[in-house]
C-alpha cells in the first residue's frame, strides 16, 4: 500500500483532494499447476515473509522475497486416500511459534506441522456436512472452533480430537463463518445461511472462566470445588440480513466492534451489547 494510506498515515482515500493510488504487486504465488487456490493465510507472527496457500489437495508455504516478484515455495504437502481431498479453508495459529497450520476439507479437520509438513492430529468425522470454517483460540493455545453445514459449531481441545470440547447448534442452515475475539475469547461470532449472526458467550471453555486469567494449572482441587461452573449463552442475534451470511469478524482496532457480509453485499457493523462489555471489564 501507498506509504500515506498506511495505519498511521495522515491522508484518507475518501479525501476528494487526494489522487487515486495504485497498489502495488509484491509477487506471485506461484504458477496455476498446483490446482485452484481456495485459502491464503499470513503467518500470525514474524515479518510477514512466508504465507500459506491451499490448492486443491496441496498444502504450500511460500517465502516471499523482496528482491523477486516470484514468491518461493519453500515446502510443500499433498492429501492423499480415499474421499473428497479437494481444501475449503485453512487457519494458521498464532501460537507454538507459528509452527501449526489447520485445514478443512469435506468434513474432516488436520492439524500440520509447518517444520516437517507431516500431519500432527486429524478429526476424520469433525461435523456431518462439509467444513466451512475454523479459528483458533488467540488465548488458549491448544483449542480450535469449526463449523459447517451440518448447522453446527463445534469447539476441540487438539490434544484430545475424539469429542468436542462444545457443540453450539443455535443456527437452522449451514454455518460460513466463526471467529474468536482477538482479545476476550468467550466472545464468539458466528454467520450462517439463515441469514443470522449470533453473538456466543463461550465462558466456560475460556483463559477467562471466572472473570480474570486462568491457566488450568493454576486451580486446586478446592478451587474449582468452589467455584460456580460459568454459564454459556448466546448474548445477541442479529437478523439485519436478508440473504445468507457468508462471513463475520472483529475489528482489529475496537475489540467491541464486529462487522458481517451478506450474499446480497450487505455490510453490517454492530457493537458487543454495553451491558456485557463492562460486566467483562468489572
Amino acid at each position: 500500500m501507498p506509504a500515506e494510506l498506511e495505519p498511521g498515515g495522515h491522508e484518507s482515500p475518501e479525501d476528494a483532494a487526494s489522487p487515486a493510488h495504485a497498489l502495488e504487486l509484491l509477487c506471485h504465488l506461484g504458477p496455476a499447476a498446483h490446482g485452484s487456490t481456495a485459502c491464503v493465510a499470513w503467518e500470525p507472527a514474524g515479518d510477514g515473509k512466508r504465507v500459506i496457500s491451499l490448492a486443491d489437495n496441496h498444502i504450500l508455504l511460500w517465502d516471499l522475497q523482496e528482491s523477486s516478484s516470484q514468491a518461493v515455495l519453500a515446502s510443500s504437502a499433498s492429501l492423499e486416500g480415499k474421499g473428497q481431498l479437494k481444501f475449503t479453508t485453512g487457519r494458521w495459529s498464532p501460537h507454538h511459534n507459528c509452527t501449526q497450520v489447520a485445514t478443512a476439507n469435506d468434513t474432516a479437520v488436520r492439524g500440520w506441522d509447518t517444520r516437517t509438513m507431516s500431519q500432527i492430529y486429524c478429526i476424520e468425522s469433525a461435523h456431518g456436512q462439509l467444513v466451512r470454517d475454523l479459528d483458533f483460540n488467540p488465548n488458549k493455545q491448544y483449542y480450535l472452533a469449526s463449523c459447517g453445514d451440518d448447522c453446527r459449531v463445534k469447539f476441540w481441545d487438539t490434544r484430545n480430537v475424539t469429542e468436542p470440547v462444545k457443540t453450539l447448534e443455535e443456527h437452522s442452515h449451514w454455518v460460513w463463518g466463526v471467529r474468536y475475539n482477538h482479545s476476550h475469547d468467550q466472545l464468539v461470532l458466528t454467520g450462517s445461511s439463515d441469514s443470522r449472526v449470533i453473538l456466543s458467550n463461550m465462558v466456560s471453555i475460556s483463559s477467562e472462566p471466572f472473570g480474570h486469567l486462568v491457566d488450568d494449572d493454576d486451580l486446586s482441587e478446592q478451587e474449582e470445588r468452589s467455584q460456580e461452573p460459568p454459564q454459556d449463552s448466546v448474548i445477541a442475534t442479529y437478523e439485519e440480513h436478508e440473504d445468507s451470511v457468508y462471513a463475520v469478524d472483529w475489528s482489529s482496532a475496537d475489540p467491541w466492534l464486529f462487522a458481517s457480509l451478506s450474499y446480497d453485499g450487505r455490510l453490517v457493523i454492530n457493537r458487543v451489547p454495553r451491558a456485557l462489555k463492562y460486566h467483562i471489564l468489572l
